[in-house]
Order: structure tokens, then sequence, then C-alpha cells
């Protein structure tokens, strides 16, 4: 597998001013920016939402498409030829409830015609120079003129106060979609966790190891009942029986496997309450 380290410049594309990104062997992923976590209360009257697509994060470098790792994805030629000579970054997606179908298909060491059932979402440009709605503007002058079927860059808009921000985030939820992304109007693109970018869901979510998986009755009979379990922090282990696809019922997670679920609190004594299954982890 190969690995690769980020090497930035300040390069002219087109009579615009870009920081680019180059790959080079050596490094674990890239340095990408990343949300933290939206708290109740919080002053939103600058910011701009947008759906958080529940998909694979993508990072296009200019020739080819990587995962947030550095590990090349290998599309078919038809799925990015249209795509910028610039670095953007994006969520591949095939839609609401399709996040194991999706990975299924990009984890493919071949390319695979599935690709051709996704979309690249883009959601920011980090090379470009200025703050985050310039940015943007730079992908949407470059899909203007490069039409893609397999490309759009995600719309904003105005979260206003919080009861907006509610009000949208139950429509998304109520679509089948898993929350909300904000950015701070005019933000800068940093890397790492930044304030700049915070997801809003209403529920938590977190990670665990499964340790068994137990067979289902009735009409899960043959299939996947129950996962056991465990948060790696705490050592606690639990069970999780909902949220689970008839794909999953079918081919569950192994053993060993790494795990993101849904809950809505802790019990007294740490166990998370009303745990669902959501994914497993999200590949490198």
């Amino acid at each position: 597998m190969k690995q690769y380290s980020v090497i930035r410049a300040i390069v002219i594309l087109g009579g615009l001013l870009f920081v680019a990104v180059f790959l080079s062997p050596g490094a674990q992923a890239f340095q990408i920016m990343q949300p933290t976590v939206y708290k109740e209360g919080s002053d939103v009257a600058n910011w701009l939402m947008s759906e958080k697509l529940d998909g694979i994060r993508g990072y296009w470098d200019g020739k080819q498409l990587f995962s947030k790792a550095g590990n090349a994805f290998h599309p078919p030629p038809a799925f990015t030829e249209s795509f910028p000579d610039f670095a953007v970054e994006g969520e591949i997606w095939g839609g609401r409830r399709t996040f194991e179908k999706t990975r299924g298909i990009v984890k493919k060491k071949t390319p695979d015609e599935g690709w051709l059932e996704l979309k690249f979402a883009i959601f920011d440009v980090p090379g470009a120079v200025g703050g985050f709605e310039e940015r943007l503007k730079v992908a949407k002058a470059w899909f203007e003129k490069h039409p893609s079927r397999y490309a759009f860059v995600i719309e904003h808009s105005p979260v206003q106060d919080e009861n907006r921000l509610k009000s949208e985030l139950k429509r998304i939820e109520g679509l089948g979609g898993e929350g909300l992304i904000l950015r701070r109007s005019g933000s800068p693109y940093t890397v790492g966790r930044s304030a700049d970018i915070v997801k809003v869901k209403s529920y938590n979510d977190s990670e665990a190891v499964v340790i068994a998986r137990i067979a289902g009755k009735g009409k899960n009979s043959g299939r996947l009942g129950s996962l056991l379990v465990e948060l790696p922090e705490t050592l606690v282990r639990f069970r999780i029986g909902t949220g689970f696809s008839d794909y999953i019922r079918a081919n569950p997670p192994p053993v060993g496997a790494v795990i993101t679920f849904k809950y809505y609190g802790l019990s007294e004594f740490g166990i998370p309450k009303f745990p669902s299954f959501l994914r497993v982890r999200e590949i490198d």
C-alpha cells in the first residue's frame, strides 16, 4: 500500500492563485480540515449549512482520487474525466442510506462500473485563496465550463438562527439524512480539527469493536441477529440489535472489526442507550 505526504507550493492556474497540493511517498494521510461537534446554544448567525452526506471522503489532487489517508481509489476514467486540474475535497456519495453499497464499490482495487452510480459531492477547494465561499466559487466556475455527470458542488444556505437550524436538521433526518454540516462564513482552510466547521446531529455516535456475532431468530433466522461489541476506552460490553440493512445481516462484520453506532446518552453504568448500527468504520 502506498503512503503519501503533502507538499504545498504557490502556483497560478488560469490566472487564479492557488496553494497547490502534491503527493510524495512517505506520510500516512492528507493534512485535511476536520469538523468539531455542535454545542447547543452556539451562535450560528454568521454560518452556512448543508446536509452532511453519509459517504466516503475523497481528495482529488488534480490528477487522481484518494482517500483521506492517501490511498488511491480506482474509479473508471469516465468518472473523473471532467474533474479539475486542481485539488478539491468532497464526499463520494450514492444517496441517502447507501453507505455500505458505496463503501463496497470504492474499496475495489480495479475500476468498477458501480462508480457510475455515485457522485463526488465537492465541499472545499483546499488550495484556493480566500474564505470558504470564495474557495467554492473556484469549483463552481470550473464545472460551469466543464460539466460532469459525476460531480457537483454542494449548495449551502444561511443558518439565520438556532430555530432554523433545528428545523432543517429535523427535515434532513426525516428524509433519511445523517445530519448537517455548518461552515463559518468567510473562514479559511486550516488543517486538523477546526472550530470553523461543525457537524450537527440529533444523536451521539461512537465506535466499538465487534466481540461476537449473534445469530438471529424468526425473520432473521440464518442471518445476523445482533452484535456483541466493546467500547475500547472503557471495555464496556453491550449488544447492538438494530440499524442493520439486509446486506449487513447477510454479511455481518467480522469479529475484531470496528463499527460506528449511534446512541442517545449513557446509562449510569456507562452503557450507550438505544444503540443502533450505522456502518463498519470508514476505510482509509
